[in-house]
């Protein structure tokens, strides 16, 4: 099967690539807030995981590994530097759910836009050219426009994943109180019940995604219940 990852990072799919408050921000722009990575976990816990020193370690030496080209200015640069982050950091990451999902399911999954002849040819275009009108994806969505209808030609970009069903978070946070309760589950070593059973009441006030455009309340649970479940198949709870 045929899938369209990596489309968004090297044509320029993502608001922090075209909203000047995201791509001039430093650091990751798909994961700037950083207390919302900490809200739930022990106090002693994270300070001793100290996450603004890691990340902001990881992210200066990523920047300083980004190649540049003369004559670009301050703002060209940048938008090479996110687009950098996102091959480096971001599609690592939707790469490697795409083959475990797909793999799981057992289906083996190609993805012609990360070609690395595509990827190198699309780094060094012109942000202009890949951004025109108000249009995300413009160059590729001119570069289709014999294969696809207008309709889905200029639709607007629909993120995921997002689950809206309230069920959902239903299931998820039944689930979660039970592993928290259970003093045997790994993850108590690192999250503080009375944390995680506050904010089941009232996942909808974590704001601003916690990672990427959409992953709020229920995906910072079911997060939880991941890292429970790797904690315990490698027994290192």
């Amino acid at each position: 099967m045929l899938t369209g990852e990596c489309a968004d990072e090297i044509f320029g799919g993502y608001p922090w690539f075209y909203k000047k408050e995201l791509y001039m921000t430093k650091g990751f722009p798909w994961s700037r807030d950083l207390e919302a990575r900490v809200l739930l976990l022990k106090d002693d816990f994270a300070r001793e995981l100290n996450l603004k020193e890691y990340v902001d370690e990881r992210y200066n030496k990523s920047i300083k590994a980004v190649p540049t080209l003369a004559g670009e200015n301050a703002t060209e640069r940048r938008r090479r530097e996110i687009a950098y982050l996102n091959i480096k950091w971001f599609m690592s990451t939707l790469l490697d759910r795409m083959d475990r999902a797909s793999m799981y399911s057992g289906l083996e999954a190609r993805v012609p836009f990360a070609d690395y002849r595509i990827v190198e040819y699309l780094f060094n275009v012109p942000w202009d050219m890949k951004y025109r009108n108000g249009e995300e994806k413009s160059l590729l969505r001119e570069a289709c426009k014999d294969l696809l209808p207008v309709e889905i030609l200029h639709r607007k970009k629909s993120p995921y994943p997002k689950t809206y069903n309230p069920n959902y978070e239903h299931l998820l946070a039944n689930k979660l109180i039970e592993i928290v309760s259970d003093p045997n589950s790994p993850i108590t070593a690192l999250v503080d019940e009375k944390k995680v059973l506050a904010f089941i009441k009232a996942p909808s006030e974590l704001g601003k995604p916690w990672f990427g455009q959409l992953m709020a309340g229920s995906q910072l649970m079911a997060y939880i219940l991941q890292v429970n479940y790797w904690l315990q198949k490698h027994k290192l709870g």
